[in-house]
């Protein structure tokens, strides 16, 4: 690797994330709380300083066409040093509201993340603080890097290689034939559903400001709310139909909608192989689910189906958002609902987990195998869509689920131990490393929060986030001896 061009990008996005910080000050003084203006200049002006002179301490680094030829292990340590910064900044301005550092840390990397599973434990706090909150996972859905590729002439020639290091979906699917116009396409679907939730759910009697947090949480597939009960605090059921639409929408693979869009036909949707599993398991659970609900808790069918339904999709997705309290469920619902958590979103959406593609994949290559033993001289390929995929790609889908697994029973195991606690140590690995939210234990809930644990578990927590978001890829990449060595030029 050499230093020149990561001290180029590592410094731009340091400058970039800087100038995003200084966003909520216009929510600052549009509520004239000027006491909130102090702690979102100070993140801005560190990491802008810090980008600034990174750049000028690497000699041959401020020259554009650096980055015209970056290498993918350059791409994969870039993306990930960045989200390591991004939440360590986003952090900053909780200092300021009295948050110790870690759970500073910890609130950030969650929102960053999507994850949403927060610290607070009460909700106290200025608009400006919120609005915070929920523009770090809106931004943190895409990604901040693919923002940076849109829109910043610098990063357009390197942005293929930062794009899928960023993103490192199965496949690496591209709607245009140019990285910069793929990753502006995308960024106008997000931004478009989420003004347009921001409209619906004005128009269900949503406040304003409310309405645009949790629509940037919604689409960021994040779960982040000004409200201390989540969606359940605003008892309606149009609101709660309104987002887990959107809550799907963040779930599916943008570029198919965007495909679906530009031919103005919804069904082009039902043809991609991956979002009809997607649309198949999250209905087959809750129907599962509403038929518990109606058995023990004699809930009524409508009222049963809409609660399982946004429960289902809220975990799917991993937005973790709540419209109701689910700990208070019987035994049979919760463990349904818990294996949702395993399932994941589609490629190329908001959401985290494993992905439908991965495990359709999975289950192909199974299928396959068995084929392969059954006859020893059939040429098996596994396609989806119609296209068959590489052996290499399938071989690596089978290691990222087989490392994903061990992560999750690894920090489960360490979590349970120091929280002498299974239940929060199998909930609070998954939810991290799924990037879901809320926890399967009565103190780290959907309306309760992570506060009461260890500070080695959140820590532990904040690792499983970030490796989560990240896809495993660039972290087990780092494992590697030979991705650290570096080169003046």
């Amino acid at each position: 690797m050499r230093l020149n061009y990561l001290a180029n990008a590592i410094g731009l996005t340091m400058i970039y994330i800087g100038l995003v910080t200084l966003t909520p000050i216009i929510a600052a003084l549009y509520y004239h709380d000027f006491n909130s203006i102090l702690p979102f200049l100070t993140a801005g002006f560190i990491s802008a300083g810090l980008g600034y002179i990174f750049r000028k301490a690497v000699p041959n680094s401020t020259t554009l066409e650096n980055l015209n030829d970056i290498k993918k292990a350059e791409a994969l340590f870039i993306v990930a040093v960045s989200w390591i910064i991004f939440g360590v900044v986003a952090g900053i301005p909780y200092l300021f509201y009295g948050i110790s550092p870690l759970d500073a840390l910890f609130e950030s990397v969650s929102g960053i993340t999507t994850t949403g599973a927060t610290i607070l434990t009460h909700f106290n706090y200025p608009q400006a603080f919120f609005f915070w909150r929920s523009l770090t996972q809106w931004l943190g859905g895409l990604g901040i890097i693919v923002l940076f590729i849109a829109i910043l002439p610098q990063f357009a020639v390197a942005g293929r290689q930062m794009f899928f290091a960023e993103a490192p979906g199965p496949t690496e699917d591209k709607i245009t034939p140019r990285i910069r116009n793929t990753a502006s396409a995308l960024w106008g679907v997000y931004a478009g559903l989420t003004i347009l939730q921001i409209i619906l759910l004005m128009a269900g009697g949503m406040h304003g400001f409310d309405a645009v947090c949790n629509s940037l949480s919604t689409l960021a597939a994040g779960g982040f709310s000004p409200n201390p009960e989540s969606l359940m605090g605003y008892h309606s059921n149009y609101l709660t139909w309104v987002t887990l639409i959107f809550m799907f929408l963040a779930g599916a693979s943008f570029n198919v909608q965007y495909r679906a869009l530009v031919q103005k036909n919804p069904m082009v949707l039902f043809k991609n192989e991956e979002f009809k599993l997607y649309f198949s398991l999250v209905m087959l659970m809750a129907v599962l689910i509403t038929i518990s609900l109606i058995i023990n808790t004699h809930s009524t069918v409508f009222q049963g189906f809409t609660n399982a339904l946004y429960q289902v999709i809220s975990i799917t997705t991993s937005t973790g958002s709540a419209s109701v309290d689910f700990i208070k469920w019987d035994y049979t619902s919760k463990l349904l609902l818990f294996m949702v958590m395993f399932m994941g979103s589609c490629a190329g959406s908001a959401g985290g987990g494993i992905k439908m593609m991965r495990w359709l994949i999975v289950y192909r290559s199974m299928k396959s195998e068995l084929l392969r033993i059954l006859h020893p001289n059939a040429i098996v390929n596994i396609k989806v869509d119609n296209k068959t995929v590489p052996a290499e790609v399938s071989r690596q889908i089978v290691v990222y689920v087989f490392y994903y697994f061990v992560i999750f029973g690894v920090t489960s195991l360490i979590i349970s131990i120091v929280e002498q606690n299974s239940a929060i140590g199998l909930s609070s690995s998954i939810t991290a490393l799924g990037n879901v939210g809320p926890g399967f234990a009565k103190l780290t809930g959907p309306m309760a929060n992570f506060d009461c644990l260890h500070d080695s578990s959140k820590a532990l927590m904040v690792f499983n986030m970030l490796v989560g978001r990240l896809e495993l890829i660039p972290f087990l990449v780092m494992l590697q001896k030979d991705f650290w060595t570096l080169k003046d030029n």
